[in-house]
């Protein structure tokens, strides 16, 4: 850092307080006021466009007076600003469900009361009078989405609006003042996690020019990008049990059996998670000391839980943030109007899929129709949750955002329709820089992935048949598996399995599976399921399909492949290595994965090509994780360039877990009396180390052997967030940064410009 920059627990000078008059002309100010003008000229031009439309196609209206419409328009002002406060304060008072409910019957009644009053009386009767209310909000929502070309700017102004009513509030002051709220000046950390996104991926789009937001980040050399390696399993529950908490090791994949109780566990049934944050929890995880969560699978004991997994409930009455975004017209409304067109782009992408023949692929229907619009609901809704937190001075806040994976589950990590996701969140990830100046703290932005994705064909489309019909074939023996993909099992198979469980159960996650012998009480050793069931290992192994055949034996775990063997404590091999194709962190990933609890008796990962790194996923998803193989254990970490770095921040969740309270500690966000909480070693390192798969890109420049890379800054360059400025913007150093494949920051070429 440069002499004379601010170090982030610097205090920032706050404005001198001025009196009633000079805050008076601040407001009477001619920028102020044109703005305000242009903004009433919009609502009052989109208003009219709007009701004349629906008068135009509502049946039995015969007069279209333009004057008639212009006095309707101001009705409608009218009525909109005596009913929308009380509407919002029954919203609050409501919470949950409710609130949703509530926040659409908000706008149509808003229209609906207009319509009534309307002095021309030219819809009449309650049935007509709802159609055009309903039909308004709807012609509202895509006329202002099509104003705002596509972006979230008004989103954005409804989230400051929001912002600026918290503040005053928590300040105390009045409902209506002159007096501006200033940007905070104590520090804050906003962790936002791009869920699923693969270090290679981000880095092209970056390149590409399609991440306006992180590219000018990395580019000025503010924040610096680094890829990191999750582990096995590659799955959210697993890294944010370890980014949240420090114990991934609870987690054995997406879904796994717990033979004690005869009980199948699924990461995101909220029971479930329930149970296993009581495993996780030591109460002094990453958001300890009033710290929010927000979207997680867990809480990482956090003060504040909105939409967490493990907290099972709607955001209540105190959450304003769910209110104002349920109460808005750019709110809910909006989101569902823009989620049916959400719904009708994803039938087109899925027939442009299958006529173009695009191979591989899945099935895009039946509940991924439901997922998509309701991805970008939550994403816009946790939007609105931020902003309220950082209005509110939270010292430490985590988001999920889950748009990119889920489409890429179903179009591909890869493909158009998943990166436009990916863009989407770049611009959620400029929204919140907008929203910064109204936040009652500095923040620092954090921006990570919990995993990446792998794309191929199926086990079942490759092969003909499922996993559990070649175990059972192998083992003439009944088998159980849940027919459902992981994260869809909560809704179509909620109480699987039901009855006797059958001797065999198979439960997968992408390209991981877990089998296990579920009448014997403890995990087996390699000689008693042999004793039990002699060709299964065998059978397994030489399954093209299968890559690894994972089992306790009494020299310790070994790995089995086809053609050979490798015995993960020691190194020794035999035959033709099986970890060869799964890259040289193979070996302490499958050895780590060994100490997990609840793992099956044997742990099976897919055949992955050597060539194009695709895998074969055990569920019906054409992009997956949850193994190993491709870029699904990529990650990504991208964080303000001069904040120092640990050794072991790459070293698994665990790792970033350490990372994140280290930058805590030292933004002063932890408790004096806080540390780290020393938690049992991942696993030994094979000799081999850490090695990338592939070298760097053609032009990059290998990073320095001294470490990770500080970028020179100006004295004004921004490594933290001044008052003022956006989260973490951009400024000083020219020369981007990007990841390479080994996780150090390196230079991109000038002529390249990412």
């Amino acid at each position: 850092m440069a002499v004379g920059a601010p170090t982030p627990r610097d205090p920032v000078p706050v404005p001198a307080t001025r009196g009633w008059v000079a805050e008076l002309r601040a407001l009477l100010a001619w920028r102020r006021v044109s703005h305000r003008l242009r903004r009433a000229l919009r609502s009052a031009l989109v208003t009219f466009v709007v009701l004349s439309l629906t008068l135009w196609l509502m049946p039995g209206v015969r007069s279209t007076d333009v004057f008639d419409t212009l006095g309707l328009v101001v009705l409608v002002a009218v009525v909109g600003a005596v009913l929308r406060p009380l509407l919002l304060a029954g919203v609050v008072a409501i919470g949950g469900w409710g609130a949703m409910l509530l926040g659409v019957v908000a706008q149509v009644t808003i229209i609906a009361v207009a319509l009534e009053l309307d002095p021309a009386q030219r819809v009449s009767g309650f049935p007509g009078v709802v159609l055009a209310a309903i039909l308004a909000v709807i012609f509202a929502a895509i006329l202002d989405w099509m104003a705002d070309s596509g972006s979230d700017a008004t989103f954005v102004q409804e989230a400051q609006r929001l912002m600026r009513g918290v503040r005053r509030r928590e300040s105390g002051r009045r409902l209506f003042t002159l007096r501006r709220t200033y940007p905070g000046t104590e520090p804050g950390m906003l962790v936002v996690q791009l869920d699923g996104v693969a270090e290679p991926v981000l880095r092209w789009a970056v390149r590409a020019g399609n991440l306006p937001t992180i590219g000018t980040w990395l580019r000025s050399g503010s924040h610096t990008m680094r890829g990191w390696h999750t582990g096995l399993p590659s799955t959210t529950p697993a890294a944010q049990a370890g980014i949240l908490h420090g114990a991934s090791q609870q987690i054995p994949a997406f879904r796994w059996y717990e033979k004690d109780v005869g009980r199948l566990m699924v990461a995101n049934r909220p029971r479930d998670a329930a149970v296993v944050e009581t495993r996780l929890s030591d109460g002094r995880g990453l958001l300890a000391d009033g710290g929010v969560s927000i979207g997680n699978a867990f809480s990482g004991d956090a003060t504040i839980n909105l939409l967490t997994v493990s907290h099972a409930a709607l955001p209540g009455r105190s959450a304003r943030g769910w209110a104002a975004f349920m109460a808005s017209p750019y709110g809910f409304t909006r989101a569902l109007v823009l989620g049916v067109a959400e719904v009708l782009t994803e039938l087109h992408q899925a027939r442009l899929q299958r006529r173009r023949n695009l191979l591989p692929r899945v099935s895009r229907s039946g509940a991924f129709l439901a997922l998509r619009p309701a991805s970008m609901l939550l994403r816009d809704v946790n939007v609105s949750l931020v902003a309220e937190q950082m209005a509110r001075g939270a010292p430490v806040i985590y988001c999920d955002l889950v748009d990119y994976d889920e489409v890429a589950h179903h179009a591909g990590p890869a493909r158009p329709e998943s990166m436009r996701q990916l863009e989407n969140l770049d611009r959620m990830l400029g929204a919140l820089e907008r929203l910064a100046p109204e936040a009652a703290r500095r923040y620092h932005l954090v921006v990570l992935s919990d995993h990446g994705q792998s794309q191929g064909a199926t086990f079942r489309q490759r092969y003909g048949e499922t996993l559990s019909r070649v175990v059972d074939r192998i083992a003439a023996t009944p088998v159980d598996e849940p027919e459902s993909p992981a994260e869809l099992e909560v809704t179509q198979e909620p109480e699987f399995p039901k009855g006797p469980v059958a001797p065999l159960l198979v439960v997968s996650s992408g390209n991981l599976a877990l089998l296990y012998l579920t009448q014997h009480p403890q995990r087996l050793e390699r000689e008693a399921i042999e004793q039990a069931y002699p060709n299964l290992i065998a059978g397994l192994a030489a399954h093209p399909g299968i890559g690894l055949v994972v089992v306790a034996d009494t020299d310790g775990p070994v790995a089995v492949g086809g053609e050979g063997s490798h015995r993960l404590r020691d190194g020794r091999v035999e035959g033709v290595d099986p970890l060869l194709a799964y890259g040289p962190r193979a070996r302490a990933d499958l050895l780590r994965h060994q100490e997990s609890a609840h793992l099956g008796d044997l742990v099976l990962i897919s055949a992955v090509d050597p060539v194009t790194k695709e895998v074969a996923a055990f569920e019906e998803l054409v992009g997956s994780h949850g193994g190993l193989g491709g870029w699904q254990t990529d990650a990504v970490l991208v964080h303000p360039a001069d904040w120092p770095v640990r050794p072991d921040a790459l070293a698994g969740p665990d790792g970033v877990h350490r990372q994140l309270v280290a930058w805590l500690d030292m933004l002063g966000l932890r408790a004096a009396n806080a540390s780290i909480p020393v938690r049992t070693p991942e696993a030994p390192t094979p000799e081999e180390g850490p090695a990338p798969e592939e070298g760097p890109a053609p032009d990059e420049t290998p990073a320095p052997d001294e470490g990770p890379a500080r970028v020179p800054r100006s004295s004004n360059s921004p490594a933290t967030v001044n008052p003022g400025s956006p989260v973490g913007s951009p400024g000083g150093n020219p020369l981007p940064q990007a990841a390479g494949h080994d996780g150090a920051p390196t230079r991109l070429s000038r002529s390249r410009q990412a």
